[in-house]
């Protein structure tokens, strides 16, 4: 900024003679003039005492104060009887820190910090600065030289892309009205709940046209997607990071504002008003979370006091490959504080009921996507990341400790053993992971002609061999319909009758499946074209009634799933499923069981994956007594052609495939049918 913008000609306070010591920071002000004549009259910044505590250093030092949200960025607070902002920074190598905005023309030596000896951390108490103004660091680094302006790693709230400043904001005003469901929350037994996400992305779920094709509201999502994904049925809401971030076309993945939720919505307590509707409607609210890496963007994380702070120097651990962005330095204490600070804050502040953490493979591993030479091993010689192995273990324990119900899910895409086993058992401590295996294959098996999948049968049967090695979720995410991929309806093969057959049959098999569930947003209509961050929804294709038979069909396999114990409550034991013929390829036929805690509750499930009605198929049955036909995924009502058994059928005496009893059905064609066991009365 020019030097003439810079407050000047200060007048020195003094007060009587007589007074021994210095009078209370409140009791006077300096008075000066600007360049321009202006008087002013202000607080003396200097005079009011610091606000963290020795042991707060200590703690942050250690890697052990895990609410430094509260201690660290910009606080609105009154101190010794004066109202104004605290700020606190992290910059260890800097020589010089300067909080800059409009309240001092954003002129670093307006207002410089004031260091914490050792501890690497700046703060200043600013009277009089409101709620609302925009401010970032200055900061003049290790060699002299002046860094771009920074962002506050802790901001609360941040302007709207393309300006980057942080936004002095309060989090403590909202009235949560969701005790009932913390407390419900706590309670339950996820392990055996039903769990069906519906995930979603906030800016392209639905836009307004007449306006300029904008996105919603937190508030208008509040009135638009809390009762639809309610009406379908699902139990949660998973959202991608609705951290800030400066490039729309990251989704969110690229995490610049790790504190803040993203401005194109509205205000952190709107957002907070969206979480609070969630509740009280009976929907749980997850959030994606990106503590694998961080955009390169100057105003960011990267270089912050003019060395490499939060992530490693060498770009062979400090850097990603694929993405072009940087590694955090999991093994520094304050960069492990940080991040699990950011977990904790979002649980805390914002009532999340759990996280989803993104790419947890890319941070397991030291040679992640990295050739030969191009990695650097551990001390051991492997290729395990160990600080970053130790940052998640500690993650999962503090978050669970301190927030009892809340879950968290990995995404982890190789055989890492023990990802969902408590850190005292040797694992990692989340409770499910998404099973990337199971999705790659179903895909690829349905992505088949019906006439080839006889030769891909065990692309089907192979997931039995590990579903109850951890908890898994079975995901159909976004991942799966961007970047000439396709949609789930289009990589269905045949004509279009099939394509939504083979599409309801997919779908009845994942409910089917043990594990929880998630689905991507749009995949309920059967979107035809893949997604784009950059546009709504196709919900005119509701006005067909093939792509509203399939919102139908989700909508009651939801509400059959969370009412049938046998298809939800067993889901990672062997106990809760048996099958009944696996190896049927040439028929392209899968046949099992699945069961719930008592011995009543037990669905039988037949898949036929051909175009072919299979009239008279023989399938055992363990029990004696009346099989219910409660699902046909062929429903004229979902669009399909209605074959089906009429409703059920009594078991017959006859042995089969092992069993005392026996069924002899209609297969309908590429359909899934589940029958629910009548004991005889």
């Amino acid at each position: 900024m020019p030097s003439n913008c810079a407050p000047k000609d200060f007048f020195e306070a003094t007060w009587p003679s007589s007074q021994a010591t210095a009078p209370a920071p409140a009791s006077y002000k300096i008075q000066g003039r600007t360049h321009y004549g202006e008087a002013f009259e202000i607080f003396d910044p200097y005079a009011f005492p610091y606000l963290l505590t020795e042991f707060d250093l200590y703690l942050m030092g250690e890697g052990r104060h895990y609410d430094t949200y509260e201690k660290m960025g910009a606080h609105i607070v009154t101190l010794e009887g004066v109202r104004g902002v605290h700020f606190a920074v992290w910059a260890p190598s800097a020589k010089r820190v300067s909080v800059v905005g409009d309240f001092n023309r954003w002129d670093g030596r307006v207002h410089p910090m004031r260091a914490r000896g050792s501890s690497g951390i700046w703060e200043i108490f600013l009277p009089e600065v409101q709620e609302g103004a925009i401010y970032k660091y200055e900061i003049i680094g290790a060699h002299g030289a002046m860094l771009p302006l920074k962002s506050d790693p802790y901001g609360f709230r941040a302007e709207l892309r393309p300006n980057t400043g942080s936004v002095v904001a309060r989090l403590d005003t909202y009235q949560w009205k969701d005790a009932d469901w913390i407390a419900h929350r706590e309670k339950t037994n996820w392990f055996e709940s039903p769990i069906s996400i519906y995930e979603v992305h906030l800016g392209s779920w639905r836009r307004v046209p007449e306006e300029r094709d904008r996105w919603l509201t937190y508030r208008e999502l509040g009135d638009q997607l809390i009762p639809y994904a309610k009406e379908l049925g699902y139990t949660h809401i998973e959202l991608l990071p609705i951290m800030e971030h400066p490039f729309d076309g990251s989704w969110g993945y690229q995490t610049l504002g790790y504190y803040a939720a993203t401005s194109r919505h509205g205000s952190p307590a709107d957002f907070m008003e969206f979480i609070d509707r969630c509740h009280q409607a009976g929907l749980g609210v997850l959030l994606d979370w990106t503590p694998a890496h961080f955009p390169r963007d100057e105003h960011g994380l990267a270089q912050f006091d003019g060395n490499h702070l939060y992530e490693h120097a060498d770009p062979r651990q400090g850097s990603h490959p694929d993405w072009g962005t940087l590694v955090y330095n999991y093994g520094r204490n304050e960069v492990q504080n940080y991040l699990i600070s950011n977990a904790l804050f979002w649980l805390d502040k914002y009532h999340i009921d759990g996280l989803r953490v993104d790419a947890v493979a890319s941070m397991l591993y030291l040679d992640y996507s990295r050739k030969p030479g191009e990695w650097v091993p551990n001390q051991y010689g492997g290729r395990e990341n160990l600080p970053a192995i130790a940052f998640v273990k500690r993650m999962n324990e503090v978050a669970h400790g301190k927030f009892p119900g809340i879950i968290t899910i990995a995404e982890e895409s190789t055989s890492w053993p023990s990802v969902t086993r408590p850190p005292y058992l040797g694992g990692l401590g989340f409770s499910f992971k998404w099973n990337m295996g199971w999705m790659n294959d179903t895909l690829k098996y349905f992505s088949a002609d019906p006439i080839h999948r006889k030769f891909e049968h065990n692309k089907l049967t192979f997931s039995l061999l590990y579903a109850f090695s951890e908890n898994f979720l079975l995901p159909f995410s976004h991942d799966e319909v961007v970047h000439g991929k396709n949609s789930l309806l289009h990589k269905m093969p045949g004509d279009m009758w099939q394509q939504f057959a083979n599409l309801r049959l997919l779908y009845a098999y994942q409910y089917a499946h043990p594990g929880k569930k998630l689905l991507f947003m749009g995949q309920e209509i059967a979107q035809r074209r893949e997604w784009s961050e950059a546009r709504s929804l196709d919900w005119h294709l509701l006005q067909w009634d093939s792509h509203r038979g399939i919102q139908r069909l989700l909508t009651d396999l939801n509400h059959l799933y969370a009412t049938e114990p046998a298809l939800h409550q067993v889901d990672f034991e062997w106990q809760g499923f048996e099958w009944l013929d696996a190896n049927d390829a040439d028929d392209s036929v899968l046949s099992f069981i699945r069961r719930g805690k008592k011995p009543e509750d037990l669905v039988l499930v037949v898949v036929n994956a051909t175009p072919v009605v299979r009239e008279g198929y023989l399938v055992g049955a363990p029990q004696s007594g009346y099989y219910k036909e409660i699902f046909n995924s062929d429903a004229g009502f979902y669009g399909g052609s209605n074959a089906g058994n009429q409703g059920g059928q009594e078991a017959a005496p006859s042995p089969c495939q092992g069993r005392p009893q026996s069924l002899c059905l209609t297969l309908p064609p590429l359909a899934a049918v589940f029958f629910k066991w009548i004991p005889a009365s």
